[in-house]
């Protein structure tokens, strides 16, 4: 019985027609017209090339996959957010490993596209954990590191062991890529200034280039300078109250003969990022810094120019090696139970006497980066900081801030 409705003639010419072929349908008038294979979502196909590039998908961009797995290591820190947000806007798939709260990398979750960033709780010192956050990456990116000293973790259990213990298991997992940060300066050799044999932390950072290398000597390593950008450790440190004695601000040699040369944060993870498609850039050191050179002085002075609090509000700096009130301040912020206050500390003060050498490196401009210029950002960065910021005035009612002088890098 035919259903109401259908004509029978055209169904059986069709039926004449037609040969079916599995789950196939191959049409003959006089001889073979088309052949259309449909596959069914169970279906196993193998991939001709089992890597992870093989896979690509996409014409790029966060909704896409370039072919990469890349696993961050100190993703929820100030230079990781950015790294993974480039990585998320060129389609990589992005693994987080993060200790403690969730909620530190929460936000991490929409710099790529649904399913294309995956979290896993780990410990520094849980080898398994490590193994099972690289297992399935082809780039690792070390990030983890330590501005002070806590209870938990020391300046060499967190830049030697722990870099050590991640490259050494990146390699036993057949990673392709290693991407180490270091610090500029680690290199250099200083007498202390406030503290018996210097800044710790420099130390550690340059013995924990070595442990990498020994571990990956194919490691690519950055030595960025001091970082700015939002919520950093560099602009805020010198803008916040906790900082100043006062109206006065205590600083090494009064900031005489220290040259810094400050570097963007979004240079500095286009240039990590640089790194996947560079082919050459195993085994180098990249020296990660700005485009203009500034004595101390001169930046703590601009700075406070464009926050409106300079000479004229009574703003003063002064050689901190006799104040002994600044010194024991550091010390005690020592001691809180979470961070210091302002990030202030000992070694932090320490690093600040050190000048930033550079020694003829390739630098971010090798990788196709573009650097910025501090003059172009600083408004907006200190903005927050400013005196009377909720007061709005005229155009023209002030006078632009003088920039300070500097020596170009080039």
């Amino acid at each position: 019985m035919w259903p109401p409705g259908v004509n029978r003639s055209v169904v059986m010419a069709l039926q004449k027609n037609t040969i079916l072929l599995g789950c196939g349908v191959l049409t003959r008038a006089g001889t073979v017209a088309a052949v259309q294979q449909r596959y069914s979502s169970s279906d196993i196909q193998f991939l001709s090339t089992p890597s992870v590039a093989s896979l690509r998908k996409g014409r790029g961009g966060r909704s896409s996959f370039s072919g990469n797995v890349a696993t961050v290591f100190g993703a929820s820190g100030f230079v990781g957010r950015y790294v993974c947000n480039r990585l998320g806007k060129s389609g990589t798939q992005i693994i987080i490993p993060y200790r403690g709260d969730h909620y530190d990398v929460l936000r991490l979750k929409v710099v790529g596209d649904l399913g294309q960033v995956l979290f896993m709780p780990y410990h520094l010192c849980d080898e398994e954990a490590i193994r099972k956050a690289v297992k399935h990456s082809n780039v690792a990116i070390n990030l983890v590191g330590r501005d002070w000293e806590t209870m938990n973790f020391s300046f060499e259990q967190v830049h030697v062991e722990g870099a050590h213990r991640i490259a050494r298991i990146c390699k036993e997992m057949g990673v392709e890529k290693f991407i180490h940060v270091s610090a500029l300066n680690s290199n250099v050799d200083h007498e202390g200034y406030l503290l018996k044999g210097g800044s710790k932390f420099l130390k550690t950072k340059g013995l924990g280039e070595e442990a990498v290398r020994d571990a990956f000597p194919e490691a690519t390593v950055f030595r960025p300078s001091d970082v700015y950008g939002q919520e950093d450790r560099f602009l805020r440190y010198y803008a916040g109250l906790w900082r100043h004695q006062g109206l006065l601000v205590p600083l090494p040699k009064a900031g005489k003969d220290i040259w810094k040369q400050p570097v963007y944060i979004s240079d500095v993870a286009e240039g990590i990022v640089n790194v996947l498609k560079e082919r050459d850039a195993a085994g180098k050191t990249y020296e990660a810094v700005g485009p203009r050179r500034y004595e101390l002085c001169e930046l703590v002075d601009w700075f406070h120019r464009v926050m409106r609090k300079d000479e004229s509000k009574g703003y003063i700096r002064y050689d901190m090696k006799w104040d002994w009130a600044f010194q024991l301040k550091a010390r005690i912020t020592e001691f809180c139970p979470s961070w210091p206050v302002n990030s202030l500390s000992r070694d932090k003060v320490e690093r600040a006497t050190v000048s930033d050498v550079t020694t003829g490196l390739p630098t971010l401009e090798d990788l196709g980066v573009t650097l910025t210029k501090m003059e172009d950002r600083i408004d907006w960065e200190l903005k927050p900081f400013r005196a009377d910021r909720y007061y709005e005035e005229e155009v023209g009612e002030f006078e632009p801030p003088e920039p300070p002088k500097f020596i170009s890098a080039n």
